[in-house]
């Protein structure tokens, strides 16, 4: 099937507004041009806070969002988008705002340092930290230290999956579930969806391969599991997931076959492909239907993992 026309209509927009490829210009006007796209309005909350994480790296920005004045709520933990290269709290807090509010969880978003900057491990270091600084802290953040999860979207699900899989190593935090929508888990080219999806659809091929370029700061990180997560040997003991892939997506490959070995190692786990849809649909709930069905159904996913 093709693009639904709610996504072609989004897609046709953005094409309008003519802004370069991400690889062709700077990682600065890179994030200018990203910010003015995906800065989207969320539902308003009891409480949304700037604060800061303190690090052996300097201070780590989050937001902290609470929908209620209950005590003791679940947290997500969660990891914008952007290739590593792109993106910070404002361009994310749309969607944490959904999440928060549909999920009855607390959220913290988390600004971790950009590549090429600042590359791998600095943005995991950031995300592993705050993740194990709320585990240790948990009055600060009036949530239980067992009621914790990860999510990102794209290069923010690989950082999800990376915590997880560092959580499990360094057998601290617990980590309930794990959140990881078109996540960005490896760099193999040659999969049906690159070859399928390779341009016209947002997210291309070719910002891929910069992506990771500018990520990476050796060839030898590229057999790492912490930077690539379908890398991992070992899939067991890993938090339960829900895994959301998409149609039109470079991406949706890798995220499928995660999936797939997380399930075979006895992890519970969902994977839902949107049909019809982008690399980029999650969070345009007020613009595309299945954007608000993919948030839903992340939400509920939540609700259900602290049910247990």
């Amino acid at each position: 099937m093709p693009l639904d026309s709610e996504s072609q209509a989004f897609i046709d927009y953005l094409n309008s507004l003519g802004n370069p490829p991400s690889e062709t210009v700077s990682p600065q006007e890179a994030r200018r041009n990203f910010s003015k796209i995906f800065q989207s309005p969320g539902p308003e909350l009891e409480l949304v806070e700037d604060r800061f994480i303190p690090s052996i790296n300097g201070d780590i920005p989050i937001r902290f969002y609470k929908s209620s004045k209950s005590k003791q709520l679940p947290l997500l933990v969660w990891f914008h988008g952007g290739g590593m290269l792109v993106g910070d709290l404002d361009s994310a807090d749309g969607i944490a705002r959904f999440l928060c509010s549909g999920s009855e969880c607390s959220v913290v978003s988390v600004d971790y340092r950009l590549s090429p900057e600042n590359k791998f491990p600095a943005a995991l270091e950031d995300c592993y930290n705050v993740t194990k600084w709320i585990f240790d802290h948990p009055k600060d953040f009036d949530t239980n230290p067992e009621q914790i999860a990860v999510g990102g979207d794209s290069a923010g699900g690989n950082l999800a999956a990376a915590v997880s899989i560092m959580s499990r190593d360094k057998k601290q935090p617990n980590i309930a579930h794990q959140l990881l929508v078109y996540p960005m888990l490896d760099c193999n080219f040659s999969t049906s969806s690159y070859i399928d999806n390779s341009e016209g659809y947002l997210l291309t091929k070719s910002a891929m391969k910069s992506y990771w370029n500018q990520y990476l700061a050796t060839e030898k990180d590229k057999d790492n599991p912490y930077a690539l997560p379908l890398q991992l040997k070992d899939y067991s003991n890993l938090p339960p997931a829900l895994i959301i892939t998409t149609e039109f997506d470079p991406l949706r490959d890798e995220g499928e076959l995660y999936a797939k070995r997380l399930k075979d190692s006895k992890v519970n786990v969902v994977c839902t492909r949107y049909d019809g849809v982008f690399h980029g649909f999650f969070g345009r709930t007020t613009l595309i239907k299945k954007g608000r069905l993919a948030m839903d159904q992340a939400c509920l996913s939540l609700k259900e993992a602290f049910k247990k």
